[in-house]
């Protein structure tokens, strides 16, 4: 569309509606609201003896996008759990906020304080303004552990460590479950520069699968109703007449008020279903959209992890119940809050592995994981290991190393897992053309 306006989508939002993500506790959470100016959390920050083991995470707070309150919020009971138990090789774990109030002039102003820090790393974060931020911390050697995948930097830099497929996963599984259940596929997706990236993903799991690819319907990723957006989604998901199509919805924060506008246009197209990545739908919002009535209903969900409910999440819980219990901003079964989990994780291994005589800085934790060093993480992925050039740096995802996603779909208004264990998309993103 001529002149329109090339703008950045969050694609992947918030797991909470506004007010929950808005919501603060104490005067913990006040200075957790993250203000690109705010300092250590008071009982974070490291006593006496050695000095701590300093890291960043950032996420948007009180914007009107996608918000993640929850991952620093879970990256401050992480170093809670972790200093209660004697810290990392005896050293406590400090952990800086920032927020990028999902702006890149913000993004960039929170890695010049990550370097200004000296942090060792930033672990678990959310921004998609990696054209700001990733330059910055190239040029002093920080690793990027744990983005939330929604870059194309965070699969091509050198100094990521993505722990997730990202998007380029979840629509690519989606894609090739969607060839095997649906007719006609439709995607509706953001009129962005990153939405451009959406229809390439997800036609590779539908070419896999020997399927036509989506038809794609652009629309406004601001707007307050989709019933022009939904009516053409639905006229196009049923062109053919012997088995009814899919529509998925990819637009971010706004995933929730175009299914608004979905479920009055699909009355007279009962037949069709839908299908998404979690991140645009998780258990919460599948309740308040009327949960075995919701549109969802009989939707087919990809996701990077087993879904919340899996005893492989125990551990996750138990810390937020012992360290968080309060702190209504954390989610379990939110993404990204499991992603800055499994981030930290990471993190923990490689400070381990230094040894209590060991430097802890970011060089020294930058070389272990570029020496090929392996992290486990309780089966929540398979094990993570980063090279210079993985699997996938043929068609534009050098550092794309975890491959695998979860099928996941709603039964009676529940979010169940719908196959056993994980799927491996490589050679289906190796069918993807790069963008």
């Amino acid at each position: 569309m001529t002149g329109r306006p090339r703008t950045r989508s969050t694609l992947l939002p918030a797991l909470s509606g506004p007010g929950r993500a808005i919501r603060t506790v104490g005067a913990l959470l006040a200075c957790a609201s993250l203000t690109v100016g705010c300092g250590v959390i008071p009982g974070v920050s490291a006593g006496a003896g050695d000095d701590p083991i300093k890291v960043m995470t950032w996420a948007p707070q009180e914007t009107n996008a996608t918000n993640k309150p929850g991952m620093p919020a879970l990256a401050l009971a992480y170093a809670r759990h972790v200093n209660s138990n004697g810290g990392i090789n005896g050293r406590k774990l400090q952990v800086l906020l920032c927020n990028d109030h999902n702006d890149g002039v913000n993004a960039a102003k929170c890695a010049r304080r990550a370097v200004k820090e000296n942090v060792v790393a930033v672990v678990g974060s959310y921004s998609q303004y990696a054209d700001s931020f990733f330059p910055i911390l190239e040029g002093a050697g920080i690793p990027y552990i744990g983005g939330y995948g929604i870059t194309n930097g965070e699969f091509t830099s050198p100094l990521s460590y993505p722990v997730n497929g990202g998007q380029p996963a979840l629509l690519a599984g989606l894609g090739r479950e969607l060839a095997r259940s649906c007719g006609p596929v439709t995607l509706v997706r953001p009129d962005t520069i990153a939405g451009d990236q959406l229809p390439t993903l997800i036609n590779s799991g539908l070419e896999a699968g020997g399927r036509d690819a989506a038809h794609d319907v652009r629309a406004a990723e601001d707007a307050t109703e989709y019933g022009t957006p939904s009516q053409r989604a639905l006229e196009r998901a049923t062109t053919d007449p012997a088995k009814a199509g899919c529509v998925v919805p990819a637009l971010g924060d706004r995933t929730s008020t175009f299914m608004d506008s979905f479920r009055r246009a699909r009355e007279d197209y009962p037949e069709v279903r839908t299908g998404t990545v979690l991140g645009s739908v998780d258990q919460t919002v599948i309740d308040a959209t009327g949960g075995a009535s919701s549109p969802y209903e009989g939707a087919y969900i990809t996701s990077w992890y087993p879904v919340e409910t899996d005893k492989r999440w125990n551990e996750m819980k138990k810390v937020i119940r012992e360290q968080a219990f309060s702190d209504t901003r954390i989610d379990p079964a939110d993404a990204g809050v499991q992603t800055t989990w499994i981030a930290y994780t990471v993190l923990e291994a490689v400070v381990k592995a230094l040894g209590e005589d060991g430097d802890v800085t970011a060089d020294t934790v930058r070389r272990s994981l570029d020496d090929g060093f392996k992290v486990t993480t309780g089966d929540l992925t398979p094990t993570l290991q980063w090279q210079f050039q993985d699997v996938l740096a043929s068609v534009g995802f050098p550092r794309l190393v975890n491959t695998e996603v979860t099928l996941q779909v709603v039964q009676k208004g529940q979010l169940v897992a719908a196959g056993n264990g994980f799927i491996d998309v490589t050679k289906t993103l190796r069918g993807a053309e790069a963008e």
